[in-house]
């Protein structure tokens, strides 16, 4: 599924697989979520702390 979506990208050697993380789509996702950040951020800022006892 990784690989279908362009994340990783794999190489066989023998029967092995090496996989290597793709960065260039998370960049993308990234720069889609970075202007909702700082509003994500205020909004957690504001949310009630819980205390795990």
């Amino acid at each position: 599924m990784l690989r279908e979506a362009g994340l990783v990208s794999e190489q066989r050697s023998g029967r092995q697989r090496i996989y290597r993380l793709e960065a260039a789509p998370l960049a993308e996702v990234q720069d889609w979520l970075h202007p909702y950040v700082k509003d994500l951020g205020a909004l957690l800022d504001r949310m009630p702390d819980d205390d795990v006892t």
